[in-house]
């Protein structure tokens, strides 16, 4: 893992802009390596790199690079009315899962890298993170509200098997006894099942999983890295089954690509034992439009003009709208939304308890015995 201690002691990868090779992104997302929009500088490919190769020659596919640095934050305060928290934690900068459509591309232009297959192959990792929410939680002003750790970029992706920075992070909530929201897309969630079930009975924890589309072979284009749904259903069975409360939720919906599924995943999930659900049409923010487009046009090209059309229809960008869209196809997913809401009787988001919080201990300090009952 290359140590880096600030993003701007990051040197450029070697990743030319611009179209990559199938055969080097193999098993990636983005079809290309989009400039930031910051950048004043584009590395070209060499012009024999992409034209007139021999398919027998090798060429070596994208590896990921992981670099361990330290934010001055490790929560992250949030000021949003479409969503129902105040604070979040994210043990990684970009993701490796590779969805196309993320709404996170864009947050590695503000590191000179590329939103499109940088933001796959170089990952940052807060390795401090557990300590870090120490110090916050001990902090005299702390007041404990429930964390959402997993917003912008997957807790759970394929470098967390060995990284594994949400363990202790789930340690110290257990030991705190502070409440925590967790989203993710990754059946690596269950090699944690034995915290989050102890969490749960104190309700300190809920689970959200992400499921796009119950194809297979659609999941593995848009999400390359991502569990199978299959996996996903499983991991909600199994958390569901040790009590842990969880949700579906059916994001994103991309109208004339997944809408038709939308009762088809909540349908799934009730039966994985899942108690809520929620849902979000497709946004494009930033460069995720471009990276969204460019794998369309390649991977769907019968499709895509039309795909793009219905998502600007319904695409909403103002604050408090974001996440339903708007006009009438958006009036009407959310009338099915509802409708699949009532047959499976799913109720809303389960409330989590912050009275059970206490301060962690400094080495040294006086242990009291009627704190830690």
């Amino acid at each position: 893992m290359t140590q880096t201690p600030g993003f701007a002691d990051l040197a450029a990868p070697a990743l030319p802009t611009g179209f990559v090779h199938p055969r080097i992104r193999r098993g990636r997302g983005a079809v290309e390596n989009l400039p930031g929009r910051y950048e004043r500088e584009i590395r070209a490919p060499a012009p024999d790199l992409d034209e007139g190769l021999p398919e027998e020659e090798p060429l070596a596919p994208l590896r990921t690079q992981v670099h361990a640095y330290r934010d001055r934050e490790v929560l992250t305060k949030v000021d949003s009315p479409d969503l129902p928290f105040d604070r979040s934690l994210n043990p990684y900068r970009g993701c490796e899962h590779g969805c196309v459509y993320c709404y996170a591309r864009p947050t590695h232009a503000y590191l000179g890298l590329s939103p499109g297959l940088d933001f796959e192959t170089e990952i940052f990792a807060k390795q401090d993170a557990a300590e870090r929410l120490a110090e916050s939680f001990r902090r005299p002003g702390y007041r404990p509200a429930p964390i959402a750790i997993g917003t912008v970029t997957d807790p759970y992706q394929p470098v967390e098997r060995d990284l594994n920075l949400m363990r202790p992070i789930l340690k110290l909530l257990l030991e705190t006894r502070h409440p925590a929201m967790i989203v993710t897309k990754s059946a690596s969630v269950l090699r944690d099942l034995d915290l989050l079930a102890q969490m749960a009975r104190l309700e300190l924890v809920s689970v959200g999983i992400s499921a796009t589309t119950l194809d297979h072979k659609l999941a593995r284009a848009m999400e390359p890295r991502a569990s199978t749904p299959q996996r996903r259903l499983a991991a909600m069975a199994a958390l569901s089954a040790a009590g842990v409360p969880t949700t579906i939720m059916a994001a994103p919906i991309v109208m004339g690509l997944n809408d038709h599924e939308l009762e088809g995943i909540l349908k799934a999930a009730a039966g994985a034992g899942a108690r809520s659900a929620h849902y979000q049409p497709l946004r494009l923010p930033g460069e995720t439009r471009a990276v969204f487009d460019a794998w369309l046009d390649e991977k769907l090209p019968e499709r895509a003009a039309r795909v793009k059309r219905a998502v600007a229809e319904m695409e909403e960008q103002g604050f408090g709208e974001r996440f339903k869209g708007k006009g009438v196809a958006a009036q009407l997913l959310a009338q099915r939304f509802a409708l699949a809401m009532r047959r499976h009787k799913f109720g809303g988001r389960p409330a989590l308890r912050t009275d059970l919080f206490r301060r962690p201990l400094r080495r040294g300090d006086q242990i009291s015995f009627f704190d830690r009952l």
